[in-house]
């Protein structure tokens, strides 16, 4: 988690002009206060939630441990390639909205209009869903706590957690998630080392069963909705949506690269981690599950394959399948308490990502005017007070119907995540197409993305590919809900681009009309500030606990 400690380039672009604003971190009203510690660990929260550790399971009790391995493996490669695009136009141009206005201004104000919009909705109604999460883990130790008395005041107590955390000032917002997001890395080096002590003999049976969940029976690769080859495939397409939902990450950076302290170096750092990330937290978490859980353990199987057990709660996890199957009595109490600072940390960064989002929207028109408004902390607090009102949302667990209805409109907002990243391929094609056509050095930038513009296209195509296919089985047999639950965005997209694009006659921006310089001076003359040399993440840590002082 380090960084080349080079000084910062200077482009040609950085000439004075009238978008520097003499005394301000940005050309708008959002402050850089975020230190390197802070955006590394929100860089891990990010991308890590409880999908790691639950909703894994539905991908192994579909596919198997083969299939669940590959399937991670291939979707962290084409998410790295994601990354490989998305760090070179957030270090270069790290601005309020990341990929969302660099969507409207680098191809189509109508393009941006769709990210925006697309990225609001997908962040905030995740908000109460994990509120929701919360309230289903806790009930591990006790099944009143679903009741709702108790469900009302844990959701009135995260709500109010939320607003504090996000309303005080960014810097807030940083530490809550450095100290979360830590918890988050503790729970993952717990179950690796859970993982590889007990499959080489250290369990109370003393059984060192190694890979033998991946040998015949039950075998390697599961089959699902069909039999034979066509079905093990099946079972690897199953993996694969999986992976689609639980492998996530620039977009996160992008978002907090406004509001970075020097974020031609720290931003830099935090992309160039995530390739560590992917392989580390998905890949081997993939296998690890994998090892300690056979795909058709009874439990995971009713939760996730006839649907006959609930699977909302820690007990679905594989991880806590496990150790209740070896007679771990301790451990699961240890991991349910964790994960509950994972969903925690969760909501806290879909709440600032669903602030920035509708806050960047208003900055280019493209949402009330008024929603600009900061206060003297940098905080968004109309945009704030706007999101604030999902998270109540949560409340309507109370009624069982009423929940039904919120997990239908999650799932329909899942669709937009994919969404996401077509958008950050489309931008970057054109951003490339512009760096040709004027003549613009892109390995002069703090960040050069190789194997370009191969690298996008690739991504673009895979990613299109899974947008297009991921509910293929409401066909099979015919579902109505199912295909508006798989569906939707895929169908509200297009109406919110060609929508705002009629209604404003907006127009495709050809590369050789790219404004490459855009916010470009206001970061020079912000970063040229600094005379001192940049500090890394592991001496800023030990600068926290009094060693490595600064002379």
């Amino acid at each position: 988690m380090g960084f080349d400690e080079e000084k910062v380039p200077q482009f040609e672009t950085s000439t004075k002009s009238d978008l520097v604003v003499e005394g301000h971190d940005n050309v708008d009203d959002l402050q850089r206060r975020l230190h390197n510690r802070q955006i590394q660990l929100i860089a891990v929260g990010g991308s890590i939630g409880t999908a790691l550790f639950v909703s894994i399971g539905g991908g192994l009790a579909k596919g198997g441990p083969a299939n669940l391995f590959i399937a991670y493996t291939l979707y962290s490669l084409v998410l790295a390639l994601v990354n490989n695009s998305v760090a070179e136009m957030s270090t270069y141009m790290p601005i309020s909205g990341g990929f969302i206005r660099l969507a409207g201004h680098w191809v189509d104000d109508a393009l941006g209009f769709t990210a925006g919009w697309n990225f609001f909705f997908y962040e905030a109604i995740l908000i109460p869903f994990e509120i929701t999460a919360l309230n289903l883990v806790l009930s591990f130790w006790s099944d009143k706590i679903t009741d709702p008395g108790p469900t009302a005041g844990i959701c009135a107590a995260v709500i109010v957690l939320y607003a504090l955390l996000n309303v005080l000032a960014v810097r807030a917002y940083g530490e809550a998630e450095f100290w979360l997001s830590g918890g988050k890395v503790i729970l993952i080096i717990i179950l690796f080392c859970f993982t590889f002590i007990t499959m080489v003999g250290g369990n109370p049976s003393h059984d060192a069963f190694g890979f033998r969940y991946w040998k015949n029976p039950p075998g390697a690769f599961a089959e699902w909705h069909t039999t034979g080859d066509l079905g093990r495939f099946e079972g690897f397409l199953a993996c694969l949506w999986s992976a689609g939902f639980c492998i996530v990450g620039p977009e996160y950076i992008s978002m907090v690269a406004a509001e970075a302290k020097r974020p031609s170096i720290f931003i830099k750092a935090a992309f160039k981690t995530v390739y560590y990330r992917f392989c580390f937290f998905f890949i081997v978490g993939s296998l690890a599950v994998a090892i300690v859980c056979p795909w058709d353990d009874p439990v995971l199987t009713a939760i996730y394959r006839d649907g006959t057990q609930g699977g909302g709660t820690a007990a679905a996890s594989p991880y806590v399948i496990a150790m209740t199957n070896m007679r771990i009595k301790v451990l699961p109490h240890i991991v349910n308490a964790l994960m509950i600072t994972s969903i925690f940390s969760a909501g806290n960064t879909y709440t600032y990502c669903a602030t920035r989002s509708l806050y960047s929207l208003a900055l280019e028109g493209r949402a009330p005017r008024f929603l600009r408004k900061c206060t003297k902390q940098g905080v968004p607090i109309y945009c704030f007070c706007v999101v604030m009102i999902f998270p109540f949302l949560s409340f309507l667990q109370l009624s069982n119907s009423s929940a039904k209805v919120l997990n239908w409109l999650i799932n329909i907002m899942t669709g937009g995540s994919l969404i996401n990243y077509l958008i950050m391929g489309i931008t970057f094609f054109n951003y490339y197409l512009a760096t040709k056509a004027q003549g613009f050095d892109r390995t002069k930038l703090p960040y050069y993305g190789f194997f370009q513009p191969w690298g996008a296209i690739i991504a673009f195509a895979f990613q299109l590919i899974m947008v297009i296919f991921y509910g293929y089985s409401s066909f099979t047999p015919w579902s109505v809900s199912n295909f508006f639950a798989n569906y939707t965005m895929q169908i509200v997209a297009p109406i919110l681009f060609f929508g705002w694009k009629l209604l404003k006659r907006t127009r495709y921006v050809r590369p050789s009309e790219v404004d490459l310089v855009f916010e470009r001076p206001q970061i020079d003359a912000y970063e040229s500030q600094f005379t001192d040399v940049p500090v890394g993440f592991w001496v800023e840590l030990l600068q926290m606990v009094g060693l490595c002082r600064n002379k």
